[in-house]
């Protein structure tokens, strides 16, 4: 992709981004529903197939540029993606509430320095260490409200939080070599192939699927991850890549609201403080962003 002055559109970027995390949001309630038809990792690893052929039609000029070292590397964190993305969908599919899951999963964001530190040396900022406890205790919060017991969806999303916090860690580093969009492409397509390979010994497939099941797979290939992906990469051109996290953010919010009004979801309190700590946490990790995004207006 041609590089783009980060100085540029900024107002564009912003609403492209916030558009990207409301597909992301709506990207959970398509998945949540295919998945009352789908056994997890072969709809997981389906979406991602299709997704990552339709993103390579477009980024076909880009991938015969590729050496196969670069294609080595985006293949390799494409692995990486597989793992979390696993993770994800099962904790997912245990999930009992989305909203929260939601939450949780978003404290891949708060990980992210703190996998720079203990991989590559990078030093954290202050307001990393000042985050994270206040992270701790709205995920303690959380596991509360089960009755002082961590459930299997929790446990697993904090562990898809970890592999997409090595994801984001990775991916800085390879895009430095690999442009953005093949890299995404590759990535998509690894997922699917990795993932639906391990549904065969691992699931039953289901002989049909209903023409709905079908339907929130299309929604979930076409705008939860195509449009997604695509805008993402196009947005994150327009802007720094700590500027486009704070609005990424928003994610776990919308997609609370969204599962409120989908599924007639409702927090408890201990919920309700316990996802407002950890997006609280989000807000002192990226302070530093949110100032300035809040100057710059």
């Amino acid at each position: 992709m041609p590089s783009i002055d980060p100085t540029r559109s900024p107002l564009r970027a912003d609403l492209l981004l916030l558009l990207v995390t409301m597909l992301a949001a709506a990207g959970w309630i398509f998945s949540k529903e295919a998945l009352a038809g789908m056994p997890p990792l072969l709809f997981i690893g389906t979406r991602f197939l299709i997704a990552g052929g339709i993103l390579a039609l477009f980024a076909l000029a880009a991938l015969r540029r590729l050496s196969l070292a670069d294609w080595r590397l985006a293949a390799g964190v494409g692995l990486i993606f597989s793992a979390a993305l696993s993770l994800w969908v099962l904790g997912l599919h245990h999930s009992r509430h989305l909203g929260e899951s939601a939450f949780i999963n978003s404290l891949g964001i708060l990980l992210v320095p703190v996998v720079a530190r203990l991989l590559f040396g990078d030093r954290p900022p202050r307001t990393t260490w000042i985050a994270l406890p206040v992270a701790l205790i709205g995920f303690a919060l959380l596991s509360l409200n089960a009755g002082f017991r961590i459930e299997t969806s929790q446990w697993l999303m904090v562990g898809a939080a970890a592999g997409f916090s090595l994801l984001i860690n990775a991916n800085s580093r390879v895009v430095r070599r690999v442009p953005a969009l093949p890299l995404t492409a590759i990535q998509l397509l690894v997922v699917g192939l990795v993932l639906t390979l391990a549904s065969l010994p691992l699931e039953p497939w289901p002989s049909r699927l209903s023409v709905a099941t079908l339907g929130w797979v299309a929604a979930s290939v076409l705008f939860a991850s195509t449009l997604r992906f695509f805008l993402q990469v196009h947005a994150q051109g327009l802007t720094t890549p700590s500027h486009a996290a704070v609005i990424l953010m928003l994610e776990a919010v919308w997609a609370a609201l969204m599962a409120a009004w989908w599924f007639e979801e409702s927090m408890t309190l201990l919920q309700l403080t316990g996802c407002s700590l950890i997006f609280a946490a989000l807000l002192i990790n990226r302070w530093h962003w949110v100032r300035r995004l809040f100057k710059r207006r």
